[in-house]
């Protein structure tokens, strides 16, 4: 009786070691950009949520991001960056940008963020 050895083969294993190696390259690359996508949403948030009057001039509130994104480490988006519309009683307030996450030598991965809150004001 011939015995027949199964499983993966040394050159297997090198090749999977090699995908999951580079998989985990990209995302611990991508984790930062990630989270700071993350505390701008939540900065915008927090600045809509404290229901800003109608009478509130838009220079204030991107003054106002600064200082929270500063808090929360946000180094790509500042308040210039924003897109703030006042619509009667309502603030509009959206930000698109775009992060360059560079991987090996001359690859890179670019990703695009686009994110907007609408609340009203009191």
């Amino acid at each position: 009786m011939k015995n027949k050895q199964t499983g993966i083969s040394l050159i297997g294993v090198l090749i999977v070691g090699a995908i999951l190696g580079f998989l985990f390259l990209i995302g611990m690359r991508t984790v930062p950009v990630v989270t700071e996508y993350i505390a701008v949403k939540r900065v915008m948030n927090a600045i809509i949520e404290s229901n800003p009057s109608p009478e509130t001039p838009v220079s204030q509130l991107r003054a106002d991001f600064d200082k929270r994104a500063y808090i929360g480490d946000v180094r790509t988006v500042t308040g210039r960056d924003l897109l703030i519309v006042k619509r009667g009683n309502k603030f509009e307030m959206s930000v698109t940008y775009s992060r360059k996450v560079p991987i090996a030598g001359n690859v890179s991965l670019l990703i695009d963020f686009d994110t907007g809150v609408l609340r009203g004001g009191s």
